[in-house]
């Protein structure tokens, strides 16, 4: 089994969903199109976890900017890498982890488009990716507690408003 926190996008779903579904289908079946906050190795201490994230109130939506769409592993797979002026989102990271990882790694915010690990990107594919207009910023109100089983779909466990 495993966990990890999530920012499920709303914003722009449409047409991120829409290479998904065409270029990763396997992904797109198990898990709607997101920005993974911390993975679950970072979030052992989940009691702590949640609690650190019930005390956090944006006085705003988590706003997210994008840059280029990138490939990565090997040309494998594709992502919408998040810009590296994402300071709100290196904050709520280090929140969430306080008391639990005193000093977070770097983990640079991100939408993956096809996962190399059920797909494979070619230059082609890369290219029709590449035409379609997607985000340079998405905003986000809320994290969420998903589980996946035996490699399954993910669940919601929770969610908490930000």
């Amino acid at each position: 089994m495993r966990q990890q926190l999530t920012l499920f996008i709303q914003d722009s779903l449409q047409i991120i969903e829409k290479i998904r579904k065409e270029f990763n289908p396997a992904q797109y079946e198990i898990i709607s199109a997101h920005v993974t906050v911390c993975r679950e190795d970072e979030i052992i201490a989940i009691d702590k976890v949640i609690k650190n994230i019930k005390s956090i109130k944006l006085p705003n939506p988590l706003k997210i900017t994008f840059d280029q769409v990138d490939r990565f592993e090997d040309g494998k797979g594709v992502l919408l890498p998040g810009s590296t002026e994402n300071k709100q989102f290196d904050e709520l990271r280090k929140n969430i982890l306080k008391g639990v990882i005193d000093t977070p790694r770097q983990h640079r915010a991100h939408v993956t488009l096809m996962h190399p690990r059920n797909s494979t990107c070619t230059d082609r594919i890369f290219e029709q990716i590449k035409t379609h207009p997607l985000p340079t910023e998405l905003f986000f109100k809320e994290i969420s507690l998903i589980q996946q089983k035996n490699g399954g779909q993910w669940a919601i466990i929770d969610k908490f408003k930000i």
